[in-house]
């Protein structure tokens, strides 16, 4: 392959406004981004960020400050995270459609100086001094600024690559998330080996899936924006896997796309991403979807927490049926130690757990030094003072250095591509009045039906509670605190499975929530109700259900509902809008839906 203009700077360009720029200044013309019928050339984008950035360093916004951006999917958002980095800061990503409780403990904890937000995010109290980026008084006074690059001179002090880049919240196994802090060190690394590995034409689309709240979102960025491609953007309904994403991905002639195999699982691949590529990535690409996606364009598999620049290694290009799909070989400036309880190296083919160390290593967890301390510790294998993270991964290493996932080491998992402790969700219906105990455990038969399911055994005095009224409100309990796909079903129960020890036998409740069904068969009298609980039964694959349930109370989610609706549609002919799923208050509710959808398509 031909080296690019972004891989051969690599090596010199160590920031992302040096990136960024050195595209522009190449590709100004080119579009950067498009969102809906907006477009937006790289010339303009540029302009935009740097005159934001001017009133951002007015505001203090300097090198390793902090600033929280609660923009929803947009050109404006781009313009946001362009402007932060520009100025010197790091940005930190609030997600409007996460719950409130869950942003202000991320504000709270990371104390940033300055809060981006537009008018319509209005339900955040975070006490931090805020600017609403498009507030007709601010367009106007960022329009008096110079569109010109912003210089170290201008800065409050100059931008290196050793200072912050974002940080970024996960899931935490003592109950609350804690932020792991970036910087720009593996920036050039990460570009350079998109650029190998990529190759991205200019204008090429590359699809921003990823919520902003993940540093996937990143990598989507990068591909697109330090690479001269072109960033597809869209509403979030029209991301959900199924038909919705496929047409979003048609419309936009997507050539590069990063997801997670759950949306790869429901979503059809013919006509899709045609000679570009798809990396599945965040968990397990199994042998079935490899042989379905490598057909037509090149698959490639990536992995890496979020303790990395995005990533650590990076596999494929993968073709038809394998035995095992590999994660790959580190890309550039990355290492991936396989090591045993000692920290000796595994020999070829065991299995230990994987060390990660290099140029995208974070700095740690903000304001935690003690879990820093233990999960990033020093590397025997690198300079003196170097690091590496443990990732609680393992895995092995091949005769040919490629790299094989096997399980984890602990009790974080992955839920339709989200990385998941189970502490954070029991500590959370451990905070209710109502609860003495709490087992959290992932069910389902795959990717596509994984769910969590809490088991919750109620205190004394509300042991005669009414089973759904406590049900439902545990649920809003955990919402309150939780993202979408934190929140769990919930079984209320009299007393656990024990093992010998006394404790409690997970290994039990995971069978108990994934019971075996050999399909659910259509009902005799052929109701749209009855229909319609035969299929959510199946596509839950759960023993029973009543037109007063709810879909997502039983256990559904995003994904799962965007596999009910394509069952709809092509098992039955009816089209029923995804925002229905997610509107109706009970199985009844949506059967009255998919009734009068047949009937108006009748």
């Amino acid at each position: 392959m031909i080296m690019t203009h972004a891989q051969s700077e690599a090596g010199d360009l160590r920031t992302v406004p040096e990136i960024f720029e050195s595209i522009v200044a190449r590709s100004g013309d080119t579009t950067a981004v498009v969102f809906g019928d907006t477009a937006v050339s790289y010339t303009e984008l540029n302009a935009r960020a740097n005159r934001l950035a001017r009133r951002l360093i007015a505001a203090g916004v300097g090198p390793d400050a902090l600033v929280a951006i609660a923009v929803p999917r947009s050109t404006r958002l781009i313009v946001a995270v362009l402007a932060v980095l520009k100025a010197g800061g790091a940005y930190l990503p609030l997600d409007p459609t996460y719950p409130a409780d869950r942003l202000t403990h991320m504000v709270v904890d990371a104390k940033p100086i300055l809060l981006l937000r537009t008018d319509l995010v209005t339900s955040l109290d975070l006490d931090v001094p805020e600017l609403v980026v498009d507030d007709p008084a601010l367009d106007a006074a960022v329009a008096g600024e110079r569109d010109g690059d912003v210089t170290d001179a201008e800065r409050r002090a100059p931008l290196s690559r050793d200072h912050l880049m974002y940080v970024i919240y996960t899931s935490g196994s003592t109950g609350v998330p804690k932020g792991v802090a970036l910087t720009h060190d593996g920036v050039a690394d990460l570009v350079s080996t998109q650029a190998k590995r990529y190759g991205i034409g200019a204008g090429e689309r590359v699809l921003q899936w990823a919520s902003f709240s993940f540093d996937a979102w990143f990598w989507d960025f990068a591909l697109a924006l330090l690479q001269g491609g072109t960033l597809a953007m869209a509403e979030q309904h029209e991301l959900l896997p199924g038909e919705a994403l496929r047409e979003t991905m048609l419309r936009h002639d997507v050539k590069h796309a990063v997801l997670p195999p759950v949306a790869l699982g429901i979503t059809e691949s013919e006509g899709l991403l045609v000679d570009g590529t798809i990396t599945s990535t965040g968990d397990v690409c199994t042998r079935s979807l490899a042989a379905e996606w490598s057909k037509g364009r090149r698959l490639l598999n990536g992995y890496g927490p979020t303790e990395v620049t995005v990533g650590a290694s990076i596999g494929g290009p993968i073709e038809g049926v394998q035995e095992e799909v590999t994660i790959g070989t580190p890309w550039d400036g990355a290492a991936v130690h396989v090591l045993d309880e000692k920290l000796g190296e595994c020999g070829e083919g065991q299995e230990g757990e994987f060390y990660l160390a290099g140029s995208g290593l974070a700095r740690g967890y903000l304001n935690r030094p003690s879990l820093t301390a233990s999960r990033f510790v020093a590397n025997p294998f690198g300079p003196p003072g170097s690091r590496m993270y443990r990732s609680g991964d393992k895995g092995r290493r091949d005769a040919d250095g490629e790299l094989y996932f096997t399980g984890r080491v602990d009790n974080q998992v992955k839920v339709r591509g989200f990385r998941v402790e189970l502490g954070e969700i029991e500590t959370r219906l451990e905070s209710h009045p109502a609860v003495e105990l709490v087992a959290a455990v992932v069910g389902g038969q795959d990717a596509s039906t994984e769910y969590i399911v809490a088991y919750v055994k109620p205190t004394a005095r509300h042991e005669t509670t009414d089973a759904d009224a406590l049900v439902a409100d545990l649920r809003e309990h955990a919402r309150q605190a939780l993202p979408e796909h934190m929140v769990p079903s919930i079984v209320v129960v009299d007393e656990f499975p024990t093992l010998l020890n006394g404790k409690i036998d997970r290994s039990a409740l995971t069978e108990r929530a994934t019971p075996v069904r050999s399909g659910a068969a259509a009902p005799a009298d052929g109701s749209f109700e009855q229909l319609l609980i035969a299929m959510v039964m199946d596509t839950l694959n759960i023993a029973s259900a009543t037109p007063r349930d709810n879909f997502f109370d039983l256990g559904g989610h995003s994904v799962l509902a965007a596999k009910l609706a394509g069952r709809m549609r092509k098992e039955h002919g009816v089209v029923v809008p995804m925002r229905s799923l997610f509107e109706a208050e009970s199985l009844a509710d949506l059967a009255r839906v998919m009734q009068d959808a047949k009937q108006g398509q009748g």
